[in-house]
């Protein structure tokens, strides 16, 4: 018997009996080995469903596997390649909306193509790592959106899954980043990829960031060095300190999800020219992130937390909504247990 993570209404998700519909020639089915657990799965959760409350709404977007079968007009993959699937590029949009999601034993990926929806994966990465893929795409994509480069200062708001893939990220390309957060056992992860690491809840962020990356005058005030900010925390009185602290053409990458109005204190950018802008998803990240795999295996791996059985999924969506967890990673056996 099969079994897919399911929303039904709002804060109630169900692991429901299911039955893989038949793949046709231009479909790919993956045996599940691991699908990591997003923020995005909790918000909808607590949304309800997509895109409406009382939707019925699969669940699950950051899946690696094995493949099971290969429809016939499939070009360049085979049953049994370790694979990695974009949800971003399946016609339904794999667990953020459509009828598919990766919580399951069978996933059907519709009109499967080699390097698009289906990417390989490097020889002797582990499957758990593979699943990374997809958050540490998202991670990148606002670290390219802040355009950070080796030299760049970078202060990162936030060190859950997202955050902390951003600050390997930053890391690895020669930044002097610091990272911001109220857990410590996330902080604590932030240092060992090589951030220095601020708490607001016990330290004056505005000092400490001056402290950290330096000062410089900007028409009489004193601003951080800092070239760029990346929110990957939503909380709304960052974008005020950001600007409080922005010198001269610093940037600002919003990649949270704000649901209110947050308020913008226009008159301080006035003189310094910074630029807003924000970063959704990956566009083009994909292949740039499974190509580092190899070379950076144990930083990624050190990103998961927890490792759960696919039969506990539920409970595993508990721990991924506390503070002290990183990345939840969901792992399939053969009993699905």
């Amino acid at each position: 018997m099969a079994y897919l993570l399911r929303i039904h209404d709002k804060d109630d998700v169900r692991l429901d009996t299911y039955s893989r519909p038949e793949p046709g020639p231009r479909d790919v089915v993956v045996k599940m080995k691991a699908c990591g657990i997003c923020g995005s799965d909790l918000s909808y959760i607590k949304h309800g469903g997509i895109p409406t409350p009382g939707t019925l709404t699969a669940l699950g977007h950051e899946g690696a596997g094995e493949l099971l079968h290969v429809g016939s007009e499939v070009e360049g993959l085979s049953v049994g390649q370790p694979v990695i699937v974009n949800p971003m590029n399946t016609p339904s949009y794999i667990g953020s909306g459509g009828p598919e999601g990766a919580f399951t034993e069978e996933l059907l990926v519709r009109d499967a193509r080699l390097g698009a929806s289906i990417l390989p994966i490097p020889e002797g990465i582990a499957y758990d790592v593979a699943a990374m893929c997809e958050p540490l795409s998202v991670a990148m994509h606002g670290v390219n959106r802040a355009q950070a480069k080796e030299g760049d200062k970078l202060a990162i708001f936030g060190c859950g899954p997202i955050g902390l893939g951003m600050v390997l990220w930053a890391v690895d390309r020669g930044c002097d980043v610091i990272a911001l957060d109220l857990a410590e056992e996330r902080l604590d992860r932030a240092r060992a990829l090589g951030a220095r690491t601020i708490n607001p809840a016990s330290e004056d962020v505005i000092a400490r960031i001056k402290e950290l990356h330096g000062t410089v005058a900007v028409f009489g005030r004193e601003k951080a060095q800092t070239d760029a900010y990346i929110d990957a925390a939503g909380a709304p009185m960052i974008l005020g300190q950001v600007v409080t602290l922005a010198k001269t053409h610093a940037r600002h990458v919003i990649t949270a999800a704000y649901m209110s109005p947050i308020e913008l204190p226009a008159g301080p950018m006035l003189t310094t020219e910074m630029t807003i802008t924000t970063a959704v998803g990956y566009p083009t990240e994909f292949p740039e992130v499974i190509a580092a795999m190899p070379r950076l295996e144990d930083k990624i791996s050190s990103l998961i937390s927890h490792r759960i059985p696919f039969a506990r999924v539920i409970e595993g969506l508990g721990i991924a909504a506390q503070p002290d967890s990183a990345k939840v990673m969901v792992e399939f056996t053969e009993a699905g247990q």
